[in-house]
């Protein structure tokens, strides 16, 4: 049975998984939830995600939800297809781990609470208080500052192998800029290096493109 991914287009986390099937070269089928109709909410949808939100992945029954442990179960899965996102040596997943969740405590932190702000509050019908969104922007500078000085010694987050922990990044990073919030590359050599080299690989310029069945 091929994998379904049910999200909407326009989200971040469902860009996330999308993005990493295609680094692993797995087929699947988009199911779009529209979440400006509240389809999330349908009793069909909250049976498989009791909280109504996306992504969701449903591989043959196997149910699992949240981006990142999503991303997590495709490696886990596809070790040896496409691009390994998660290494498997000790000292280097210690790397990964740390990375992986340097980017939850101190970029998505940040920048998730930017883009909630300032576009899924004003999708739902809110205003945005964007006094928020700059001490929120302030907070993520001076996190991005430690990124770059990072970045001057590897690579990529976890060494000089990209991991899961560097595209967990794309999607918000993508729009911050269209969210009020800060320009991540600016002012930031080793990460600008860093940001557009990910923004070029080819999962993300087909997510970019649109989210749509590979089958």
């Amino acid at each position: 049975m091929v994998l379904k991914l049910y999200g909407f287009h326009l989200s971040p986390p469902s860009q996330l998984v999308a993005a990493v099937l295609h680094e692993k070269q797995v087929p699947f089928e988009f199911v779009q939830v529209d979440l400006t109709k509240g389809e999330q909410k349908s009793q069909e949808y909250l049976a498989k995600q009791p909280f109504g939100q996306v992504p969701l992945l449903d591989d043959d029954g196997v149910v699992v939800y949240e981006s990142r442990a999503i991303c997590r179960y495709l490696e886990a899965k596809y070790p040896h297809q496409g691009t390994q996102l998660i290494p498997t040596e000790l000292g280097k997943l210690a790397l990964f781990e740390r990375a992986f969740f340097t980017e939850i405590s101190h970029f998505d932190a940040h920048a998730g609470a930017i883009f909630f702000e300032a576009i899924v509050k004003k999708l739902q019908g809110g205003e945005p208080d964007y006094n928020k969104v700059d001490d929120w922007s302030k907070a993520l500078s001076a996190k991005l500052d430690v990124y770059d000085q990072i970045l001057s010694k590897q690579k990529y987050l976890a060494g000089d192998e990209l991991t899961l922990a560097d595209l967990t990044h794309l999607p918000i990073g993508s729009v911050l800029l269209l969210s009020g919030g800060i320009d991540i590359t600016q002012g930031r050599p080793n990460v600008a290096r860093w940001f557009n080299e990910l923004s070029a690989r080819e999962s993300w310029v087909k997510v970019k493109a649109g989210l749509k069945s590979t089958i």
